[in-house]
């Protein structure tokens, strides 16, 4: 393998762990990544959490050192954009016409933020999506700058609340708008909403729901957000964060299979046998559920980066992970493990004399599929454990919160 090489594209969590994780495999050729990012790869989910909260940071976490990749000879490719994919010559072009040859291909383009097409969106003044390096600094400059710091983010997911926190930190009068009657409605529990409803509320976060935006106003450098209800909201800074596009358009060009996303088998193979896809743009089959999904975590990211480079290195790997996730808002640690889609039973647990320690446990009949646990690692843990082991659950014990969590303590006699 020292006279092949492996092409890249996009080089943050699934990329970067996918060629780091080749070079441990064995892989002795050429490791080349291309990402239209100008910066060294660098972690993303800090960037609405810890990172925007804090004034004039300095230095971004980077996933690796740079000296790293020079360590390790892997090519950055910064700055640049791959335009086409020829599966059959195997070569890529980028966008200024030079064609780089691959032996083996990796698409890790993940996805980028979806603006809504609201009237008046495109002329609004300092309206930014939360997804890289640049949108941080420039959501951090422009509170700066603005006397009023009066904020308005669209859309109540997770995303959105993150960046409520955040900027309240900073200073910022935030309100949030939620289309749906519920934050957080596609991803948890009504208990779940409700609890992170409060916790906004108690920091000073108007959280609004029910209200569609449909239109954007912009008079003497400030913004009027327009809700279908006739309400609307001054607003110095506009943040959009209702959700992401998959970056499939190079795939689709090429012909490979799409399907919610580029669909890859179990070593994450895509239609082509010299082509692997990993990360968000995914779509790939969970033994555990039993059905094809597509995530946006980085859990996924860098399992799936492992699978490939042991997969492309002649191991017989194949991707069988349970999903975790985590969000951090104000004091609050939030994790999350399993998929709850498909739940038909919800148990919230409020630890003894905490409110803020708890979790919620979400079954579809007797099977235990995910569990939200704030404030609660024990929560966390044990749920992981329980789910990928398919373990019985006693219910009635679930419910008592004079129980305390351990690992024997919620199983059937």
């Amino acid at each position: 393998m020292s006279n092949k090489t492996c092409v890249v594209i996009g080089a943050s969590h699934a990329g970067v762990n996918f060629a780091f994780s080749l070079r441990r495999e064995g892989w002795r050729g050429e490791i080349i990544l291309f990402d239209s990012d100008p910066e060294i790869p660098y972690h993303r989910p800090p960037l609405s959490k810890a990172y925007l909260s804090v004034e004039n940071n300095s230095e971004l976490d980077l996933l690796f050192p740079k000296q790293n990749y020079q360590t390790e000879n892997i090519t950055l490719r910064l700055g640049e954009t791959v335009s086409k994919i020829d599966k059959d010559s195997k070569e890529i072009t980028l966008s200024n016409g030079e064609i780089q040859f691959y032996d083996k291909l990796v698409i890790a383009t993940g996805a980028r933020p979806f603006i809504p097409p609201i009237k008046g969106i495109e002329t609004a003044v300092n309206l930014f999506p939360m997804r890289t390096f640049a949108d941080t600094v420039n959501i951090q400059n422009a509170i700066k700058k603005s006397n009023e710091k009066r904020v308005v983010i669209i859309g109540g997911g997770y995303i959105g609340l993150e960046t409520a926190a955040s900027l309240k930190k900073l200073g910022a009068k935030v309100i949030v708008l939620e289309r749906e009657n519920r934050v957080l409605e596609r991803v948890t529990a009504p208990q779940m909403s409700d609890f992170f409803s409060k916790l906004h509320g108690e920091n000073g976060v108007d959280l609004l729901t029910n209200k569609n935006v449909v239109s954007i106003k912009k008079s003497e450098g400030v913004n009027e957000v327009i809700c279908d209800d006739n309400t609307s909201y001054i607003a110095d800074l506009i943040v959009v964060g209702v959700g992401i596009k998959v970056n499939l358009e190079l795939a689709q060009k090429t012909g490979l299979v799409i399907e919610n996303g580029i669909k890859v088998d179990e070593t994450t193979k895509t239609s082509d046998e010299n082509i692997y896809a990993i990360g968000d743009c995914t779509y790939h089959f969970n033994s555990h559920y039993n059905r094809y999904i597509r995530l946006e975590s980085v859990q996924n990211a860098v399992d799936q980066a492992k699978v490939a480079a042991s997969t492309i290195c002649g191991n017989d790997v194949k991707y069988n992970a349970i999903p975790w996730f985590w969000s951090d808002q104000y004091n609050v640690k939030l994790q999350m493990v399993g998929l709850s889609q498909g739940y038909n039973d919800v148990i919230q647990r409020v630890e003894e004399d905490n409110e803020k320690c708890q979790s919620v446990w979400y079954f579809k009949d007797d099977e235990l599929l995910a569990v939200d646990a704030v404030n609660n690692g024990k929560a966390y843990v044990l749920g992981g454990r329980f789910i990928k082991g398919r373990t019985e659950i006693d219910k009635i014990k679930l419910r008592d919160t004079s129980i305390v969590i351990k690992p024997t303590s919620f199983l059937k006699d």
